[in-house]
């Protein structure tokens, strides 16, 4: 039974790598069963819940979370061993599913590509609709180059939470890992808020996300820093020295780690004015202060190559690590 377990839920190299080509060959769709939005639905449905019985405080948030976390984790792993027990290749494929639908760095790579691809015709407008499925500032303000810096922002930002993060858990839990993982950042995201309606009933989550990407974001600056030696007009000295000195800038205690290395390995700086319901919010820049904004198409291309390597080297290393389990 228990050499069952392990077989059907550690870490699978082969599973892995699979996972990562499809991503990387289709993106993720969206369709209504997808994992991410059952969990989310899930998460909306037990919040209504908590709040028409007045368990909005911190109290309800850690039910909440308990519940989240117990309910997946246990229903996709009895879901894996089961399918493992009926056929070997029907356990892969679902492994395969289960692992493919929690990493998302095609299809960010392919949300960033919508914001050039208008700007190569001169539409900055259709940039501004593309960039505002990524970010959540005013884009009505932002030109092309403005776009450009927020679509580099939103992808090294989301290398660590939808990429490196997620395969550092798998291969240190298995899919049990995984899975726990995807639902700290799902209820981070849709109840991780520092509002008067989620400041004592989304800290459990936020929290938790924040100590689960707390390794893997560090673990992902100096990947960047590697993958900057292996990038043409990259710098791996800039991003290791950028990363480590202007991390705390942003917000949180992750996401500024892979941003300030993106930004010190292109050698470009990012972020600049960010305007939020009419008021500028901050005109703080992430990189090197000898070089200059990121404004232009290489610039972007440069970041989607870095991030992209870093992406392939960081499964080659999960790889690596499961071959030796």
């Amino acid at each position: 039974m228990a050499r069952e377990l392990i077989d059907a839920l550690c870490g699978d190299p082969l599973v892995l790598a699979t996972a990562v080509a499809i991503d990387f060959a289709i993106g993720d769709p969206e369709y209504a069963w997808h994992p991410i939005r059952l969990i989310g639905g899930m998460l909306a449905r037990v919040e209504g819940w908590l709040r028409r019985l007045g368990a909005t405080g911190y109290l309800g948030g850690v039910f909440l979370g308990v519940a989240l976390i117990a309910f997946w984790v246990i229903t996709v792993s009895a879901a894996l061993v089961l399918a493992h027990r009926l056929s070997f290749w029907f356990g892969f494929a679902l492994h395969v599913f289960v692992v493919y639908s929690f990493v998302a760095l095609g299809d960010l790579l392919r949300h960033v590509w919508a914001v050039e691809r208008p700007l190569a015709q001169g539409d900055v407008d259709g940039a501004r609709t593309a960039i505002a499925r990524l970010v959540g500032r005013d884009t009505a303000p932002m030109d092309g180059a403005a776009c450009r810096r927020a679509a580099i922002e939103s992808l090294s930002e989301n290398l660590t939470d939808g990429f490196t993060s997620p395969l550092f858990w798998y291969a240190l839990g298995g899919v049990p890992g995984l899975v726990l993982f995807k639902v700290a950042s799902t209820m981070d995201s849709m109840v991780g808020y520092k509002t008067p309606k989620y400041l004592q009933f989304g800290w459990f989550g936020a929290r938790l996300d924040d100590a689960m990407n707390y390794v893997p974001a560090r673990l992902t600056w100096l990947l960047i820093g590697l993958c900057s030696a292996l990038v043409p007009a990259c710098s791996a000295m800039k991003a290791w020295r950028v990363g480590l000195r202007q991390h705390q800038i942003l917000l949180g205690p992750n996401s500024g780690w892979s941003e300030a290395a993106t930004a010190g390995g292109i050698q470009r700086r990012i972020v600049g004015p960010i305007w939020l319901q009419g008021r500028l919010v901050t005109e703080v820049w992430i990189g090197d202060p000898a070089d200059p904004p990121a404004a232009s198409r290489s610039d972007l291309v440069r970041a989607m190559q870095l991030v992209s390597v870093t992406g392939v080297v960081a499964t080659l290393v999960v790889i690596g690590l499961l071959l030796r389990v």
